[in-house]
């Protein structure tokens, strides 16, 4: 069976919160079910059908075109299934994912993949910032999954991550990897000032170079580890730039010696 595809008719002239067109929450419903599907929005509520065309299929596929930035909250809360959403999105495109697969053809707004805790989430283009990373009053960032850029990401990306892996093709802002509890960060090209900054434990890879390493990481020299060469594995499959670089030999710094200090970044040695 097709996909069930959403179209939109128009730009929305508010932001709209598409938190409930996710697969489970649409499963066994009518096209015309969907279409009485009320969104909140910042002014005035609308039904999905005054904005999307709705081609029926399986829910369990959805497809959203012509899609924009001010769609929000794409893919919300989504426990299994498939979206992929072609152009691009705005804020907390996946957050508090647990199951499936969120393929963004465009950039996402901040706080993409935000707390996390299972399924794989692709954005094709640039992602914003706090990627990955927990809401003002919430302790943990991510904490499962995986999450891919191909395009570049805003600042504090991978903030308060606790599992999980993160993979980032092109730039990255400021404080990448800050206060890391584990999991894995791996930045293929330049990365913004102080990265890993208070982070207490995690892994945080650096492809290219960095504006500002903090004084308080210590380095361990240069090493070639199996432990990078089986996450090198691991990683392969969602990407495999961030792959081939794990195999290199990488200098080691040990860190955030501010805080616990179980933390490690991992520098390639061309970089």
């Amino acid at each position: 069976m097709s996909a069930l595809v959403l179209t939109l008719r128009r730009a929305p002239d508010q932001r709209l919160d598409l938190s409930p067109l996710v697969p489970h929450l649409l499963a066994g419903k009518t096209a015309a079910e969907i279409g009485k599907i009320e969104l909140q929005t910042t002014r005035t509520p609308v039904a999905v059908g005054e904005l999307f065309r709705v081609h029926m299929g399986d829910a369990a596929q959805i497809r959203i075109e012509a899609s924009c930035e001010r769609l929000d909250r794409v893919g919300h809360a989504m426990t299994g299934g498939e979206i992929v959403v072609e152009g691009t999105v705005g804020a907390q495109a996946g957050r508090l994912m647990r199951g499936g697969s969120l393929v963004i053809r465009g950039s996402a707004g901040p706080w993409a993949g935000s707390a996390m805790t299972g399924g794989q989430l692709e954005i094709l283009r640039d992602a914003g910032d706090h990627l990955g990373g927990p809401f003002g009053g919430e302790t943990v960032g991510m904490r499962g999954g995986a999450i891919v850029v191909r395009g570049g990401a805003g600042a504090r990306a991978a903030d308060r991550m606790r599992r999980g892996t993160i993979v980032v093709e092109g730039r990255c802002g400021a404080y990448a990897g800050s206060r890391m509890i584990a999991g894995t960060l791996v930045l293929l090209r330049r990365a913004g000032p102080l990265p890993g900054y208070l982070m207490k434990r995690g892994t945080i890879v650096l492809g290219g170079d960095c504006e500002e390493l903090s004084p308080t990481f210590i380095d361990c020299g240069i090493h070639a580890l199996v432990t990078m060469r089986l996450i090198a594995d691991f990683i392969a499959p969602f990407s495999r730039r961030a792959g081939a670089s794990l195999r290199a030999p990488l200098r080691r710094y040990a860190g955030d010696m501010a805080v616990l200090g179980k933390g490690e970044i991992f520098v390639g040695t061309r970089a």
